[in-house]
């Protein structure tokens, strides 16, 4: 499933909190979006109609939960990304980084230290 940048945002409210209303929601992004209730609304059932999010009555509004975890959306996200972008391999993204931004000492570290961990597991 796809997910657009703006629903992308509108999901990260529901992960927060749920379930909430479409006002809620727009309060919520308010500081970073400058969108109107009827924009939230119409993200909300784009994401309703791929099941990304579940709807419950609530007098007469509408309460809105994720049915998908993040976990399982920046998985599938960053695997996508892997995929088209570096051909599945996760090297060819490091030395993406290593040539294009100057990886500090710190990300360089962390990164050793990730491969250490990934060496003891196996």
């Amino acid at each position: 499933m796809r997910i657009s940048e703006a629903e992308s945002q509108v999901m990260e409210v529901l992960w927060r909190r749920s379930p909430q209303s479409a006002e809620d929601v727009a309060g919520a992004l308010a500081g970073r979006q400058d969108w109107q209730e009827a924009t939230i609304k119409t993200l909300l059932n784009r994401l309703l109609k791929k099941r990304a999010v579940a709807a419950e009555r609530d007098g007469r509004r509408y309460l809105y939960r994720p049915l998908i975890r993040r976990g399982d959306y920046v998985h599938a996200e960053s695997k996508s990304l892997l995929d088209r972008l570096y051909g599945g391999r996760v090297s060819a993204l490091v030395a993406h980084f290593s040539e294009r931004a100057k990886l500090t000492k710190k990300d360089i570290a962390e990164i050793r230290a990730l491969i250490e961990e990934l060496d003891d597991e196996r």
